[in-house]
């Protein structure tokens, strides 16, 4: 017997991007973890189902974090004043070789996820470390938390510091060791395979990933044009590539099988069809382009040319892991951009932003993000009412004072794959 029930709101969600879909005091009927449908009233042969009845309070998608790396939790606001590679050198490689220490990894990594569900982010795509007991603990401990998610092993066997450079054949079978045990484990969280970019990985290893993404059919991350002294590096080490993106293409790391690129701030015309047409995600990361110097991304015209985008804290190059703080910049990056581009690429609006922030990352899922008949119900239960209320305001005016209060507080409930997930005991 399938499981039915129903929760009522104010429903806010996105179908398309650049639309609100809104119903005030509505129904969302969910059936077997997936949405059946959303009605402002429910149809007869619905009205004996059980109603969760939330009142005034918002509903909206789960939010969906593309990219971060969990390692770097500890480092959140440290060395902001450098640019990538010193950055890397001087706090995030140091950190990462902490790993090795699996009580030092449960520590930091139940912390870490804690967090992520405080902030309302219900699935995400995580960079672990090259260690992989440590990376096998990670998804074990996301599995328990009941949010889902992608976990990488890292992988860097060229040009990286000591402690932390790989074996290429270890790293390989390390890589295809989580493959084998996890891609069919858990419902909810999967492994993902994760080269950490270009510049630390021999040419041996990077092809080997590619055939191990085809052979398990697993998907891939990595990082793509986030600094220009990387891309420098890339275009020195393979002078017969004609760019960054081809490197990985001719790796079998770039849409073979369903990718996500971080950053993508510095590409070339060439590079955005060839990313459009391999359906390549960017993980877009307003925060730590920013913190990091590397430039502002040109989300608009990434978007106009069929690129699919997602949004993603990035810490701890991000120093929040609050997506609901990264809209707000989001917004505000695409403003400069704007003026940056004589006013060529507009600004996003807010509807659009927020189909970033849920549907747009969250397709990378699979039907995630919407309340779309058959997607899984993934949502947060805002309670605003405790605004001043001065004005008459529309769910989508709601919305933005909660996105730029930045107020994780009023999160009432988090639903995820159809279950109400509270705080991980971790």
């Amino acid at each position: 017997m399938s499981n039915l029930y129903c929760i009522k709101g104010d429903i806010l969600y996105t179908k398309d991007f650049g639309s609100f879909e809104t119903i005030e005091s509505g129904y969302i009927l969910i059936e077997d973890s997936k949405v059946k449908g959303v009605y402002k009233n429910l149809p007869e042969k619905f009205l004996k189902v059980k109603v969760t009845d939330y009142k005034n309070s918002l509903i909206i998608p789960g939010l969906v974090d593309l990219h971060l790396h969990a390692p770097q939790f500890p480092n959140i606001g440290l060395g902001l004043d450098k640019e990538l590679i010193p950055w890397l050198e001087t706090y995030t490689f140091p950190e990462e070789s902490k790993y090795d220490d699996i009580e030092y990894s449960k520590k930091v990594y139940s912390k870490l996820i804690k967090e992520i569900w405080k902030y309302g982010t219900t699935r995400c795509c995580v960079f672990a470390t090259i260690h992989k007991e440590s990376c096998k603990l990670l998804i074990e401990l996301f599995n328990t938390s009941g949010l889902g998610a992608y976990v990488g092993k890292v992988n860097m066997d060229y040009d990286s510091p000591i402690n932390l450079l790989e074996d290429t054949d270890n790293s390989i079978n390390d890589t295809e060791e989580l493959l084998k045990e996890y891609r069919d484990k858990f419902p909810l969280v999967k492994p993902i395979i994760t080269p950490r970019f270009v510049p630390s990985c021999s040419d041996k290893l990077l092809k080997s990933l590619g055939e191990l993404a085809i052979k398990y059919n697993v998907p891939v991350q990595s990082h793509l044009s986030e600094n220009r002294g990387e891309i420098k590096m890339v275009a020195d080490r393979y002078p017969n590539e004609p760019n960054y993106a081809s490197v990985y293409n001719s790796s079998n790391l770039l849409g073979q099988t369903k990718t996500i690129m971080a950053h993508c701030i510095h590409l070339s015309d060439e590079e955005i069809t060839l990313l459009s047409n391999k359906n390549v995600y960017v993980a877009h990361c307003p925060t730590s382009n920013v913190n990091l110097s590397s430039g502002i991304a040109a989300i608009r015209k990434l978007i106009n040319n069929g690129v699919k985008v997602g949004l993603a804290t990035d810490i701890s190059g991000g120093h929040t892991l609050s997506l609901i703080e990264v809209m707000a910049y989001t917004m505000q990056m695409s403003n400069l951009k704007w003026i940056e581009s004589n006013y060529q690429d507009a600004p996003l609006t807010t509807a659009e932003m927020f189909y970033l922030a849920t549907k747009g990352g969250g397709n990378f899922f699979g039907s995630v993000g919407s309340f779309e008949e058959g997607y899984d119900f993934d949502a947060l239960v805002i309670d605003d009412s405790k605004e001043e209320p001065f004005n008459y305001l529309s769910l989508e005016e709601r919305l933005q004072k909660f996105i730029y209060s930045g107020d994780y507080k009023k999160i009432k409930a988090r639903y995820i794959n159809g279950n109400i997930v509270n705080e991980p005991n971790l």
